[in-house]
């Protein structure tokens, strides 16, 4: 019995020192004063590069604002919405902000903050097409970035939808202007955007995919991280800078969006 308890004794000491040496992802950004953060750049206005290449958008602000609070020095990766998770799972960031939806599936994966911003997820198309929801797009095939909340979504509403998955969101805008696809499924903030750039296209509401607010996203685990970046949303709500953020890029006030 004695050697039974000295061996349950041990293995737990054994836990409790693998536990405190892990590294504290927060504590370990502060310590070398430099947070890895990943943004869009194929997903204007929330990111994309302008006539000089450099980043520019509301991901972008909001990365360059955290990493001011946290008083570190700002490292920027570009991702698409098919990789977005995959550099969080392989230690290539600390934290991604890239207009990321939450689901359920997601969020086995990594963890969510609280949203920084809301959106809705919906399919765009000419007037010419007939369609008000998913079950009436026929053959009509619609341009989507694979991996993304928009082509998980429409997927479920019609598992026999002709979808053209792309690599990311510009590649799913570029054939639908181009007419490689009749349809775009894509961020209801992304639009305007589109339209003014192209305007002799025609972007139609047809039908909504559902509401889908964006989250920062960080490594499953990384509580304290998790919850310092709560409370920057929450300062910088209560404080009107992310208001801000929204009438410059999205031209629309900041609408109040429910907590985690």
């Amino acid at each position: 019995m004695k050697r039974i308890l000295t061996g349950l004794l041990t293995l737990t000491f054994m836990a409790l020192a693998a536990t405190a040496a892990r590294a504290d992802r927060f504590e370990d950004i502060l310590k070398k004063g430099v947070v890895r953060i990943a943004v869009p750049l194929d997903v204007p206005p929330f990111g994309s590069q302008n006539q000089n290449r450099e980043a520019e958008g509301f991901d972008v602000d909001l990365a360059n604002m955290v990493a001011k609070a946290l008083g570190v020095k700002l490292e920027m990766q570009q991702v698409t919405g098919a990789n977005r998770i995959p550099f969080l799972l392989t230690d290539k960031v600390d934290i991604v902000i890239s207009v990321m939806g939450l689901t359920p599936e997601r969020a086995r994966q990594i963890m969510f903050t609280a949203p920084y911003a809301d959106t809705q997820l919906a399919v765009f198309g000419p007037k010419s097409a007939n369609v008000t929801s998913a079950d009436a797009l026929g053959s009509l095939k619609v341009a989507a970035a694979k991996g993304t909340t928009q082509d998980l979504g429409l997927s479920a509403m019609n598992p026999k939808a002709t979808i053209m998955r792309t690599e990311d969101d510009a590649t799913a805008a570029a054939a639908y202007i181009s007419g490689q696809a009749d349809l775009i499924a894509t961020n209801s903030l992304i639009v305007p955007d589109l339209a003014k750039r192209n305007p002799n296209k025609e972007f139609e509401l047809k039908f909504t995919i559902r509401r889908s607010p964006a989250h920062m996203g960080v490594r499953m685990g990384e509580h304290n991280l998790v919850r310092w970046l709560d409370g920057f949303i929450f300062f910088n709500t209560m404080n009107g800078e992310l208001d801000k953020l929204h009438r410059k890029w999205l031209g629309i006030p900041m609408a109040p969006l429910p907590s985690l």
